[in-house]
């Protein structure tokens, strides 16, 4: 003989068991749907991360001033000789400027990109940037000043940029060219 009870005592027991449940009100009623949220951009942010990352990493060192002697100094292949040569003399009219004493590296970069920005928006064609000379730096050495050289070169609206003459900051800072408005 088997152990399992018979369907009718099966049914028996089940009937007993819920005697003394009533049915739910309203049986038409309506469950709202599931809320659904906006998906997250993950890869978007990822992407925009690893951009961000990339930007502010430095691979090349350019300390030239420091290496050859010779001052910082850098144009696009459009400016012509005697544009740059204007520049570095110092007749450019100085019509903005930045200085980034006492900011660390990432807040020198985002400084000098609102700046630069700001000044274009303005139609400011000739700036001055202030990156300093090191002498309260660890090692007396500067350290902004290759970044800033480095982050000019990765702007389309920079031009061309030069140490300024000692009247204007000489080792201290640089003179940048940005293109003119359209």
């Amino acid at each position: 003989m088997s152990s399992r009870p018979e369907p009718e005592s099966e049914a028996a027991l089940f009937r007993a068991a819920v005697a003394g449940a009533r049915p739910l009100p309203d049986a038409r009623r309506l469950t709202p749907p599931p809320v659904r949220l906006r998906p997250l951009p993950l890869q978007r942010w990822a992407d925009e991360r690893a951009a961000l990352i990339d930007s502010l990493s430095d691979p090349v060192d350019w300390d030239l001033d420091r290496l050859t002697g010779e001052q910082l100094a850098w144009k696009r292949d459009a400016v012509s000789p005697q544009v740059f040569r204007k520049l570095r003399r110092g007749q450019w009219i100085v019509q903005g400027e930045v200085d980034l004493h006492g900011l660390t590296r990432d807040e020198a970069r985002v400084h000098l990109a609102g700046a630069l920005a700001e000044f274009a928006r303005h139609g400011a064609r000739c700036v001055r940037v202030i990156h300093g000379k090191g002498l309260r730096s660890r090692n007396r050495e500067p350290v902004l000043k290759a970044k800033v050289a480095h982050w000019l070169t990765q702007r389309d609206d920079v031009l061309a940029y030069c140490e300024a003459p000692a009247r204007d900051g000489g080792g201290g800072a640089v003179l940048v060219l940005l293109r003119a408005l359209r």
